[in-house]
């Protein structure tokens, strides 16, 4: 798109004119520096946005940021890959508003955010209703699965918004005609009849996507990957208009995903991670921890009870596998949940009192680990991409990820936005070893055994 070969405006005091590289301390120190003397109002936002981010209590932009906001906002295609935890939501989440802030009289969905799991979309739908809350006539919706659709038809007809998030096939269904609408019959001599039934097929298709001008995928590498979900994708952006601005985003991007990105885009501008050592986390203390499977169990008890921590994310492999853990560690009076309620032939197991019964979905659930109401979680990988909860410093690993890829995302949940956190991989097979030697290789870290005791204040913000 336009501008898209602009360079990036100069916000230190010494305006050179050319790119920030990042090569050495000299030029990284620099660039730090110049990030924490500028703040967000550099980036010329709206006020009714600038008073959202004071709101929330950003402060300064981070360095992604800083890259992508000023191209953003000039409309500039953007492919960026940068670590987890580094505000990239805040990218296209302030971009777009600011695009769309002198629009809100027109009607129709002008901005369509695509993630790869309901509980993304739905933080997503929340940072942009925190952001924007002080944006008059603003309309922000979300459709994803585990909702009625019925709601979400009425929903864009009654109360179309600015801003849809969703995920790739939510939203496919709702831009088709349902499945019970009648389609006319060739060659029936009643056209009155044929004419209804067409329109009846016509207004079961809600929504519209002709006025589009945002289309943003996150995580967009797991979306890209997914053949299925890609098909999803690809079927929504052919009925987009062709000028449109596209944004995509992950921390972890293969050069062959890369290239499938950019065939949506036109000469976008990328930041791209030219060191993935540079992909894991600052404030991040890692250890590994070599035991057998049967020893998992206590060995997790015993951290729980020694370690200090806000809130815990457990990672495990299977919904059975979390279910499982989760009861254990209620029984043991531990304040734990899962995403994943109790199938309803299991109801009965459920303990007198439990907040949390088969009737809550997922998002419900999510919710209260947001709200601080639990504070360990025990989840499968459905957390491990993309979800922001603040109070998060330890990121338990009691089954190993299948992939490096989907390590850096995990513990990704700790340590965010340069804060501190401690992450722990119970390593008990030789697959597991695998993975984490793929981990160490690839981003040059070394992960050392967990010691008999950590130092609160290595992984514990003040």
């Amino acid at each position: 798109m336009a501008g898209a070969e602009e360079e990036l405006p100069d916000f230190s005091e010494d305006a050179s004119g050319t790119k920030q590289e990042g090569n050495g301390e000299d030029s990284k120190a620099k660039t730090e520096a110049a990030i924490r003397a500028s703040g967000f109002r550099d980036f010329m936002l709206q006020e009714a946005i600038m008073k959202g981010i004071v709101e929330c209590g950003f402060e300064h932009p981070s360095e992604v940021q800083h890259a992508c906001i000023p191209q953003a906002i000039l409309g500039t295609d953007i492919l960026c890959q940068a670590k987890s935890g580094m505000g990239k939501t805040a990218v296209f989440v302030l971009s777009c508003l600011q695009l769309i802030a002198d629009k809100l009289s027109e009607k129709g969905v002008q901005v369509l955010v695509l993630g790869h799991t309901r509980e993304l979309a739905y933080q997503i739908q929340h940072e942009f209703l925190r952001l924007g809350k002080n944006m008059e006539g603003l309309k922000i919706g979300a459709a994803y699965g585990g909702t009625s659709m019925d709601k979400d038809r009425e929903m864009l007809k009654k109360n179309s918004p600015h801003i849809l998030i969703g995920t790739p096939g939510r939203v496919l269904a709702l831009m088709k005609p349902g499945k019970g609408a009648p389609k006319p019959k060739k060659g029936k001599k009643d056209e009155k009849k044929e004419g209804e039934a067409e329109a009846e097929k016509d207004e079961e298709s809600v929504l519209s996507l002709a006025h589009l001008s945002h289309f943003i995928v996150d995580e967009c590498d797991r979306v890209i990957d997914e053949l299925d979900m890609r098909k999803d994708v690809q079927k929504i952006f052919i009925q987009t208009p062709k000028k449109k601005q596209v944004m995509m985003f992950s921390a972890t991007m293969s050069d062959e995903t890369r290239g499938i990105c950019k065939k949506f885009m036109q000469v976008p501008h990328e930041i791209v991670v030219e060191s993935e050592k540079k992909l894991t986390l600052d404030g991040l203390m890692q250890y590994t921890a070599a035991l057998e499977e049967k020893q998992k169990n206590k060995k997790l008890i015993d951290m729980l009870d020694s370690l200090e921590f806000s809130q815990v994310v457990i990672f495990v492999s299977s919904v059975k596998r979390a279910l499982a853990l989760d009861g254990l560690l209620q029984e043991c009076k531990f304040p734990s949940m899962t995403l994943h309620a109790l199938p309803k032939e299991f109801a009965y197991k459920a303990k007198d009192g439990e907040s949390l019964g088969a009737e809550h979905g997922r998002i419900e659930r999510l919710q209260m680990f947001k709200d601080f109401r639990k504070r360990i979680l025990v989840t499968t990988d459905i957390f491990g991409r993309g979800m922001d909860v603040e109070k998060v410093n330890i990121v338990i690993n009691y089954d190993m990820p299948q992939d490096s890829d989907m390590y850096l995302h995990r513990v990704g949940r700790a340590g965010r936005f340069g804060t501190k956190g401690l992450a722990v991989s119970y390593v008990s097979s030789d697959k597991d070893k695998e993975v984490m030697k793929q981990v160490q290789d690839r981003f040059e870290v070394e992960i050392p055994q967990m010691p008999a005791q950590v130092d609160t204040a290595l992984y514990l913000n003040a």
